[in-house]
Formats: C-alpha cells, structure tokens, sequence
C-alpha cells in the first residue's frame, strides 16, 4: 500500500512495547512483498545485539534505525548503514547529541514523548540547526496537513511518518498515506 502509493522505503518495527511490533515472520514477509527500489528500514529501541542480528538475518532490511540510548559503537557495529534518532524538547541540543554518529548514513529529529515513537505529537521545528553535517530526516506529529510546511521549514533530506496516517494505533490507512504522500510531493516541488 505504502509502496504503491509512492513511499521510498517502509518501517518495520522490532519493538515490542509498540502496537506496531511486528514478528520475524511477518516482517520478512513485508519485506520480500515490497518492489525494487524501496527500501525496508528495520526500527530498534535499545535492542539487544543478538535481536540486531536475528532481523538482520532473516529479514534482510536494507537500513537500521536506533531510536533509544544506542551508543555509536552500538549503531555502527551491525555491519550495515543506519539512521540514530533524536528525540527533541527544548533546551536539548540536536547537533551536540547527534555529532558522535557520524558513521550514520542519516539522522532523524523526532517528538520528545514518554516511551518510545508514535505519540503523533510534533516539535518547535526551530530547534533543528540550518546547518547539518548529515542528512536529517524529519519526524513527530507529521501528517498530511503539516507535512508541506515542515518539508519547507526544516528542508529536510526525508520525513518519517507513522501514527500520522493510521485510523487507529497501529492501523494504517491507505487514504492517509496517499494523502501524505501527495503533499510530501507537493511540498518538493514547491521547495524547487
């Protein structure tokens, strides 16, 4: 559906406190359904190596993403090119948390929220420095009617949705993610 609707890559999450956990068997099915030239982003909450490995193994993604306290070492030990997430509030320091990845093929700015991931709540976009050493991925509270603005606000290399385009956690809807996607689309032709 994602695919279908023009997405460069999807996530498949491998944590599981989230409603969006998804087993071995499920993701790699997902995974080997999507066509070439999109991507399978394999999503981790401070996991253990050997989980790391496993996904790895059986569902072959083609990018990592760290959300939780992964050290550097940690991220880039696994072999494969990944993404260290940023979790934003005021007063925090984006580039001064994110400068030790520099080994990270991109970093991404997402909400501040209790837990982990899929509060669909966003962030003062201002705290993301104009100037980045990697490509930024943006996140937190995107859906299809702020998604325009934060893609010509913050500029940044992608943007990263989940609860955004769901009918209920967890449940994704197809008329969202068109939706999001149209306007992620409008946005970079507008930015041009």
């Amino acid at each position: 559906m994602a695919a279908q609707a023009g997405a460069d890559a999807i996530g498949l999450v491998f944590y599981p406190p989230s409603p969006r956990h998804l087993d071995l068997e499920l993701a790699r099915r997902l995974r080997f359904c999507l066509p070439p030239f999109v991507g399978a982003v394999a999503l981790f909450v401070n996991p253990v190596p050997e989980l790391v490995r496993e996904v790895i193994d059986i569902v072959k993604p083609d990018l990592l993403q760290f959300h939780g306290e992964e050290s550097p070492a940690f991220c880039a030990s696994h072999g494969m090119p990944y993404i260290k997430a940023c979790r934003v509030k005021p007063g925090a320091d984006l580039l001064e948390y994110l400068l030790p990845y520099e080994a990270a093929t991109g970093w991404l700015a997402d909400a501040y929220v209790e837990g982990y991931g899929g509060g669909g709540t966003s962030f003062d976009w201002s705290l993301i420095p104009e100037r980045r050493p990697r490509p930024l991925v943006l996140s937190g509270g995107l859906s299809p009617g702020n998604v325009g603005a934060a893609i010509r606000t913050v500029r940044p290399w992608g943007v990263d949705v989940s609860s955004g385009v769901e009918s209920e956690k967890g449940i994704k809807d197809a008329a969202k993610i068109s939706a999001f996607i149209s306007e992620v689309m409008n946005a970079d032709l507008q930015a041009a």
